[in-house]
C-alpha cells in the first residue's frame, strides 16, 4: 500500500546524506533510496526519472517551465558551497584501479541485475557512446551544451540502431543509417521514424568511489 512520507536531512553516511521521514522516523540512504533503520527498514523508494541539465538547455526544452526558488526567509539555510566542502573530505572507502580516481564522476547504469560505470568525461568526448548492459543495447549521448548526458535504449521497432553526430549540420543533431534525424530528447524529427522516440534509461551521476561502494560487482566502460 502506498503512503505519503515527508523527509528531512538527518545526517551524512559515506558522504551521502541520510533522510528521515516524519511519519515513521525511519532513516533512508540517499544513493539507494533504501530505509536503513526504523520501522520501514529494508523498504526501497520507487525511483522517479529525472534529468541533470544545464539551465540553458532545460530552458530551451521547457520554455514555460517553473524554477524552484529558496523559501523566503530561509536563504541562509541553503549551503551553496556543499560540493566544494565535500570534495575536500577524505573518501570513506577507496577503490583504486580500473583507470579511475576515487572522485572521478561516472554515469552509473543498473539493468537486469548488472551495473556498469561510464566515466563522464569519456562519454562527453566520445559521444554518442554505444554499449550493452545485461544484453540491452544502450547509447549515451552528450547534449548540445556538451555537458548534459542522456541514455537511451538503442532499439527502434525491435531492431538495433546506431546513432552518429551529424557533423555536416550547423545545428546539433543525430542521424542513423536509415536516414532518420534525432534530437536530444531521443525523438526522430525527420525521416521515416518521425514522431517515434527511443526509450529513455535512468542513470545515476556519482563519484566512482560511491558508485563502486554500492555496486561492488560493477564493470567499467573503457573503450
Amino acid at each position: 500500500m502506498r503512503r505519503d512520507l515527508h523527509f528531512y536531512l538527518a545526517g551524512i553516511n559515506n558522504q551521502n546524506f541520510l533522510m528521515r521521514d516524519r511519519e515513521t522516523g525511519s532513516w533512508w540512504q540517499q544513493v539507494t533510496g533504501r530505509a536503513v533503520s526504523g520501522p520501514l527498514a529494508g523498504t526501497v523508494l520507487e525511483p522517479v526519472a529525472s534529468d541533470e541539465l544545464t539551465f540553458a538547455l532545460w530552458k530551451s526544452e521547457s520554455p514555460r517551465g517553473a524554477v524552484l526558488a529558496p523559501v523566503a526567509g530561509h536563504e541562509k539555510d541553503y549551503d551553496s558551497e556543499w560540493e566544494k566542502e565535500v570534495a575536500r573530505l577524505p573518501v570513506p572507502l577507496s577503490f583504486p584501479g580500473q583507470g579511475l580516481a576515487d572522485r572521478d564522476i561516472v554515469l552509473g547504469l543498473e539493468m537486469g541485475g548488472q551495473a556498469r560505470a561510464f566515466p563522464l568525461e569519456r562519454v562527453r568526448s566520445q559521444s554518442p557512446v554505444h554499449d550493452r548492459v545485461a544484453g540491452v543495447p544502450v547509447v549515451l549521448v552528450a547534449g548540445p551544451d556538451g555537458e548534459s548526458v542522456r541514455v537511451f535504449r538503442s532499439q527502434l521497432n525491435g531492431s538495433e540502431i546506431e546513432l552518429y553526430r551529424d557533423r555536416q549540420s550547423a545545428r546539433w543533431q543525430l542521424v542513423d543509417a536509415g536516414g532518420n534525424t534525432w534530437n536530444f530528447q531521443g525523438c526522430a524529427v525527420a525521416g521515416s521514424a518521425t514522431g517515434q522516440c527511443l526509450e529513455k534509461i535512468a542513470l545515476l551521476k556519482d563519484y566512482w568511489f560511491d558508485w563502486r561502494n554500492y555496486h561492488p560487482q560493477t564493470t567499467v566502460y573503457n573503450h
